[in-house]
């Protein structure tokens, strides 16, 4: 994790969530994003998610990623405690693939808002992706970075296929 103050974190249901948000922090530490990340269960450790959702913002995190599987309640959770933008990423699940958590994540009340991504790796990625976009409008730094790779991707694809 890097040294600098954090201003997004990353928060998940249990270790076994850290397979998939793992890729959240490579592409934050790509574009040289400060961040923490936490094992925050809605259900098993509410008090620990009440006390760090409420603190978020006045301890100078901007947005929280949440990675949750089932009935994906941390995101949604999260933005109940919390004014700062929360994405969701679905965990791929046994269940239904990762539908369900996808399925929860998407259908918030009106009011609770939650940015829900893809399930599993791709949502993952993307929202480190997003949250570095959300900090960019206001640091030119991390905007700079972002054209950088997005710049590297568009690259990266070539014209022909290659055997």
């Amino acid at each position: 994790m890097t040294k600098a103050k954090p201003i997004i974190a990353i928060i998940m249901g249990s270790q076994s969530d850290w397979a998939t948000m793992k890729h959240t922090t490579l592409i934050l530490e790509e574009l040289g994003v400060p961040y923490e990340a936490k094992i925050i269960s809605a259900h098993r450790t509410p008090a620990r998610l009440s006390k760090y959702a409420e603190s978020a913002r006045e301890r100078g995190l901007k947005v929280l990623i949440a990675g949750a599987g089932m009935a994906a309640a941390l995101p949604g959770a999260a933005a109940a405690l919390t004014p700062l933008p929360v994405l969701g990423v679905p965990m791929d699940g046994k269940v239904m693939g990762g539908l369900d958590a996808l399925l929860a994540m998407s259908q918030m009340p009106a009011g609770i808002p939650v940015g829900t991504l893809a399930i599993g790796k791709a949502g993952a990625i993307n929202s480190g992706i997003l949250a570095a976009s959300i900090i960019a409008l206001n640091d030119p730094k991390v905007a700079a970075a972002l054209d950088k790779f997005r710049a590297n991707q568009t690259t990266n694809v070539t014209e022909d296929p290659i055997d």
